[in-house]
């Protein structure tokens, strides 16, 4: 591994580059979350527009590039080294002061289509389909820019599943890209959680810039009312989810859609039996070892139709 020191404790970034092969990039992004990663973004050589792939593909190239995030000072040596025995290979770290990792990101990030009329555009690009519903968003500390598989599996289902007019929960909203795709494809009104202050923060920023301000409430769990939405999606680790499954079901109405991602597909029976005492949950997507499952709450007339005739 070749080293630039990342100086401990001080201001600024550590970033952590490697390539492989796209067999091994679900592994490795495993180990860079579980090791503290503030990102993990997966990219190609290539200058080309991300397209919608065909049903069924997977949409890694061959020649991948893994950049991950650390705050400076982050022990690195002994990750690179787990790195490389799950595929990785010419791992290197390098500091990264605040405004050029920002540069780097824009400079990276190109327009990204999602389903059939979303498209997510960074500044500096103008929208390839001018006609299409455009969100407008860079790279910031609170991370979500659709390039992560488990983000576009539910840009997708949002762009072919969500109902008009809906209310919407999005727990755990990082950059609020989903919440403000939901809004911008005609939620009517949304709120977005998260643990993270800088999150929040990114979340009303983004809102704002994207017209849907006012229809994006920011909200930390704690200030989360017990109000029953329409949608609810939770784009996070599978462990959380587990742990969620309560909450996140008494804030799904009776017939509302629940959709999680964030999970390997090893991961996911675990996580649907967490859910079945609510609803049942199925594989909507996958990409790579990444699944999206998806289910919709029955209605209570739904219940009683399949409820046991009482006894004579």
């Amino acid at each position: 591994m070749s080293e630039k020191p990342c100086s401990p404790g001080g201001a600024g970034w550590c970033q952590l580059l490697a390539e492989a092969p796209a067999e091994a990039v679900p592994a490795l992004e495993a180990l860079l979350e579980a090791a503290g990663a503030l990102s993990v973004t997966v990219q190609d050589a290539g200058d080309q527009p991300l397209l919608e792939p065909p049903p069924g593909a997977t949409p890694l190239w061959h020649r991948v590039r893994l950049a991950a995030l650390f705050p400076a000072g982050s022990p690195l040596a002994d990750l690179a080294q787990r790195l490389e025995t799950a595929g990785a290979r010419a791992v290197r770290t390098e500091p990264l002061g605040e405004r050029d990792w920002v540069r780097a990101w824009l400079d990276d990030f190109r327009p990204m289509s999602f389903g059939r009329r979303l498209w997510v555009v960074p500044s500096g690009h103008q929208p390839p389909d001018p006609g299409a519903v455009n969100l407008r968003l860079d790279p910031g500390l609170a991370f979500g820019t659709g390039t992560h598989p488990t983000t576009a599996m539910c840009l997708r289902w949002l762009d072919a599943g969500l109902p008009a007019g809906a209310t919407v929960l999005d727990y755990g909203c990082g950059s609020g890209i989903l919440a403000v795709a939901a809004a911008r494809l005609g939620a009517a009104r949304v709120t977005a959680v998260d643990i993270d202050p800088q999150a929040l923060a990114a979340t009303r920023a983004n809102a704002a810039a994207n017209g849907v301000g006012d229809r994006v409430r920011v909200l930390a769990p704690e200030a989360l009312a017990p109000e029953p939405v329409e949608v609810v999606l939770a784009n996070i680790l599978a462990g959380p989810l587990v742990e969620l499954a309560p909450v996140l079901a008494a804030h799904l109405a009776p017939g509302g859609h629940l959709v999680l991602s964030g999970l390997l597909a090893a991961q996911a029976p675990a996580v649907a039996a967490a859910y079945a005492p609510w609803l049942a949950l199925a594989e909507w997507a996958r990409e790579a070892e990444w699944v999206c499952l998806a289910g919709r709450r029955a209605r209570q007339g739904d219940i009683d139709r399949m409820a046991p005739a009482p006894p004579s």
